[in-house]
């Protein structure tokens, strides 16, 4: 049998009025068999959001206070964290499974490892209810396999999936967290500052790690999307990079077949791990 890695993990969630979804969220963290540090960072929420986290969560390290957006919150958390490895779930996202962090600690087992990433699935929410389970039940509508790590891959628009995205502390601390300027495109700059400019090492689990619903600023609608464009191309240039001319314009494209790869799980509804 082999024996718990001594990796410990920081995991961030930002949270501002979110008392709909943060449960979900809490539920999975509380489920990793995984001893987890657990950083809440609250804009101020006026809704039930604290008191659900401080009643589903009581060992969750909680702050409350005003700040510059969620990008601002997740740079307090990385500060606060005290763990070898810090991850990020947003309050709408969850793990798929309780050993997540497990599979993830063995990741970082090895030194030469500074990040890891997973694959991710987008759901939306088909019922809620007792009758369904503590988190309701979700259909898969895309499926983001992410697929090997080579940094060059990013020059032709890959990414990987920011909520699967686990990185050592010391090389926030070298090469700091995110940047408040670039708006929505806050967490592809970080990705490719990282992984493409400092060519930190990384490392693909082939499994599903997150479930994120639907929905996102950036995407909502066609002039969001152009300004998210504009930003992933800051992201280049303020890092001092030159993409390709078709960088930018196969990042978009490349989403195309998460909406048709065959997920993993047999049936289309699925229902988070309690």
């Amino acid at each position: 049998m082999k024996a718990r890695s001594d990796v410990t993990i920081s995991i961030i969630t930002a949270t501002y009025n979110v008392a709909d979804t943060v449960v979900d969220c809490l539920n999975s963290i509380k489920a990793q068999t995984l001893p987890l540090e657990h950083i809440v960072v609250d804009g101020g929420s006026v809704d039930e959001t604290l008191e659900i986290v401080r009643t589903v969560s009581p060992r969750s390290f909680v702050i409350s206070e005003p700040d510059n957006g969620i990008y601002d919150a997740m740079n307090k958390g990385i500060r606060l964290a005290t763990g070898d490895v810090v991850g990020i779930l947003n309050s709408d996202d969850f793990y798929t499974t309780p050993e997540v962090m497990t599979k993830v600690a063995e990741v970082f087992d090895d030194q030469t490892v500074m990040s890891c990433y997973g694959d991710l699935e987008y759901v939306r929410v088909i019922r809620r209810g007792q009758e369904c389970g503590a988190a309701g039940r979700f259909a898969v509508v895309r499926h983001w396999r992410s697929g090997r790590f080579n940094c060059e891959k990013f020059k032709w628009g890959w990414m990987p999936p920011h909520p699967t995205f686990f990185v050592r502390r010391s090389v926030y601390e070298r090469f700091g967290g995110f940047r408040l300027d670039m708006g929505s495109a806050a967490d592809y700059e970080l990705m490719l500052r990282l992984l493409f400019k400092h060519r930190i090492t990384s490392f693909h689990l082939p499994e599903v790690l997150v479930r994120m619903r639907i929905g996102g600023v950036s995407n909502a609608t066609l002039a969001h999307r152009l300004l998210a464009n504009r930003m992933d191309r800051r992201a280049w240039h303020v890092n001092g990079l030159r993409p390709y001319p078709w960088t930018l314009l196969f990042k978009p494209v490349r989403k195309l077949p998460q909406y048709f790869v065959r997920v993993s799980i047999p049936p289309v509804l699925v229902a988070m791990a309690p």
